[in-house]
């Protein structure tokens, strides 16, 4: 299994870093090594563009503070895009295209000549057009590069102490929005609502709800379904999510498949 010693290695010949942190355990990992081998000279920064949930931002600056990193924001919005709100199979290239520039931005005014992210070896089994956009721009990921999987990242975060080493993968809100349907400003809102809404109701941590043209299909985890069983708190979801602007709302009953839109779209 890959090591924390070969990603602090990494770091041997690098004299300053910035890294691309998420909210997530891979950029956390990568930003603990960092921090451990560079100090001062490793800086943290997260993007807030208007399109991830405040949950993630927080949890951002949460690990950056366990972390003790120095922890930059920096703002701008995707809905100013045209590329990202028409919403194509190449979304997330445009997303993380315009990331890179404002990341490289950054850094120049930093000095810094190494910008990583958290990208591991199990995203790239997925179609993630995203990660060929950090990747043509320069951006590196420690990671991938020392091969390090899912698995190991959770291990080792937990073995550091790092409190999110078991938090769950997230996305970004224009994810729950299907290819060919505009991404707007108050489709993220109602998005990142309702998945505050049912976590709160039946307790998961992981919740998606896909907007499908004003209807709402909410996925949780296979093991999580029959929570939803109930009918006073199935309809109870029901009843605040069409308050807030959804037509109709359904449960997936195949529960939360990653990359679901991707089917939904050849449906």
């Amino acid at each position: 299994m890959t090591s924390l010693i070969e990603l602090l290695n990494w770091f041997d010949d690098k004299d300053k870093v910035l890294v691309s942190l998420s909210g997530g355990v891979d950029s956390a990992l990568v930003a603990y090594a960092a921090n451990k081998k560079l100090g001062k000279n490793a800086i943290a920064v997260t993007a807030d563009y208007k399109t991830l949930s405040s949950e993630e931002l927080d949890s951002a600056k949460s690990v950056a503070h366990e972390i003790g990193i120095t922890h930059r924001i920096i703002e701008y919005s995707e809905l100013e895009n045209e590329n990202f709100v028409k919403n194509d199979n190449k979304r997330c290239f445009y997303c993380r295209d315009e990331l890179s520039t404002e990341l490289i931005k950054l850094s120049d005014s930093l000095g810094i000549n190494t910008i990583v992210d958290g990208t591991q070896s199990d995203d790239m089994g997925d179609y993630r057009p995203g990660i060929d956009a950090l990747h043509k721009n320069g951006i590196r990921s420690p990671l991938l590069e020392v091969k390090f999987t899912k698995e190991n990242v959770r291990k080792t975060a937990k073995n550091v102490g790092l409190s999110i080493y078991d938090k769950p993968s997230n996305s970004c809100l224009a994810s729950r929005i299907p290819w060919g349907q505009r991404v707007t400003a108050e489709k993220l809102a109602r998005i990142e609502l309702s998945e505050k809404i049912i976590k709160q109701k039946i307790g998961v941590q992981q919740v998606r709800v896909r907007d499908i043209n004003g209807l709402a299909r909410i996925e949780v985890e296979l093991d999580k379904l029959t929570l939803l069983d109930d009918a006073k708190t199935k309809n109870e979801i029901f009843s605040k999510l069409k308050m807030i602007g959804f037509s109709e709302v359904e449960i997936n009953p195949n529960g939360y498949v990653s990359g679901s839109l991707n089917v939904i779209l050849e449906n």
